[in-house]
């Protein structure tokens, strides 16, 4: 595998088929449900001026989702949205109609019943649904892949789900919950990727995260000029790829999407440029275990391959660098304790921007001093021992090094 990063600019032509799936009004009503959980409040956009003027650019700002809930990541905003909506559903209800004290009553038990809800997950999304389970009273089951972090299992664990390790890669796992979703009596999968005949579940998921992309609008206060979005199957970036073109249709920002190299997925898509999503097997070996997915969610690649400038593969030391400059920024800028899916953007805007291999793409780009960039920070250390390696021993040294 490289060290090297590798990118490829957007040349496919998109169309605007799941476009209003993330429209200001889909998204809204995600957010008027997650605003009535007692547990909700905006996480923190910070502002690195000095990072900026050091790297060249007009403004650098990070969405601090290690606040989420008290989830240290964004993840539950998908799971949970997508769980109301399927309860919503089967009442024959509105979501709207649907608050957090009526989800967590008894009234709902006795309304609804009890439902398992099967997904598969590196760590964020796994947890996320069983924390939404065990607060609506709801059981949750979920695979994790071979190789996962202990840390990250008992995270999951501590929720009250049915959890396990599987010796099989992430998009298996997948394929195993849904399975035994299939035969489970009201057996529901909750995954933030569809397949032919598995659509809906997943837009919800996205029009979920639709929260953190409108908070971080109005936090901007202006529109950014560029949004760099990590992927792993892509829904995370497609849902604010799209919310962002909805909310600024005349003048969207340029996305770049940053990957693993070990799950390139998009980037490889990309590459092939024939319009069709292309999968990564394997082991799908990252660090960024959020990211670690081999083969792209068709609903978001749509949206990406229309909305996104390039496409970027990442190896492993760009997020380890980005760690351990969003720890220790430049002086009178606020630190953000970052985890490896989630700081793999900030590695990807400095080599950009001070490596002279990528010089192509930052004039293609059209990255300076003008620009206001925008960066979501999706998870915190949510692995603390690799956090601390990684951040405190160097772990993972740049390529140079």
């Amino acid at each position: 595998m490289s060290d090297s990063i590798k990118w490829v600019l957007n040349t496919i032509s998109g169309g605007d088929r799941y476009m209003d799936l993330m429209s200001l009004e889909h998204t809204a009503k995600a957010r008027e449900f997650h605003r009535s959980f007692p547990q909700y409040a905006p996480t923190p956009l910070v502002r690195l001026e000095g990072m900026a003027r050091r790297l060249g650019l007009g403004g650098l700002y990070v969405k601090d989702e290690s606040y989420r809930f008290g989830l240290n990541a964004f993840k539950v905003l998908g799971g949970s949205f997508a769980m109301a909506r399927y309860i919503a559903g089967e009442l024959g209800r509105d979501v709207s109609e649907l608050s957090y004290s009526y989800l967590i009553s008894p009234q709902l038990r006795e309304d609804f019943g009890q439902a398992t809800f099967f997904t598969a997950t590196d760590g964020n999304h796994g947890r996320g649904v069983a924390w939404a389970a065990s607060r609506l009273g709801q059981r949750a089951v979920v695979h994790m892949p071979k190789g996962t972090r202990p840390s990250r299992f008992e995270n999951i664990a501590r929720e009250g789900a049915q959890v396990t390790i599987e010796e099989v890669n992430y998009d298996d796992c997948v394929r195993m919950a849904a399975a035994e979703a299939a035969r489970t009596e009201h057996g529901v999968v909750v995954q933030d990727t569809a397949w032919p005949g598995y659509e809906e579940i997943p837009s919800w998921i996205m029009q979920g995260y639709g929260t953190m992309a409108g908070e971080a609008a109005e936090q901007l206060g202006e529109p950014p000029t560029h949004i760099f979005l990590q992927a792993g199957v892509g829904s995370m970036a497609g849902a604010v790829a799209g919310y962002f073109a909805n909310l600024y249709p005349d003048a969207p920002p340029s996305v770049v999407v940053v990957e693993a190299s070990g799950a390139d997925c998009h980037y490889r898509s990309a590459l092939a440029g024939d319009g069709r999503p292309h999968a990564v097997e394997g082991d799908l070996s990252t660090i960024m275990a959020g990211l670690a997915c081999g083969e792209p969610n068709p609903i978001s690649w749509d949206i990406l391959r229309r909305c996104a400038a390039a496409f970027v593969s990442c190896p492993d030391w760009v997020s380890a660098r980005g760690m351990r400059m969003l720890a220790a920024p430049l002086k009178g800028d606020p630190p953000v304790t970052s985890g490896e899916s989630g700081a793999v953007g900030m590695g990807a805007v400095a080599a950009i921007m001070e490596d002279g291999a990528c010089s192509e793409l930052r004039q293609a780009l059209e990255l300076d001093g003008s620009s206001r960039v925008l960066l979501f920070s999706t998870e915190g250390d949510t692995d603390p021992e690799r956090y601390r390696a990684i951040v405190w021993d160097g772990a993972y040294p740049s390529a140079e090094e």
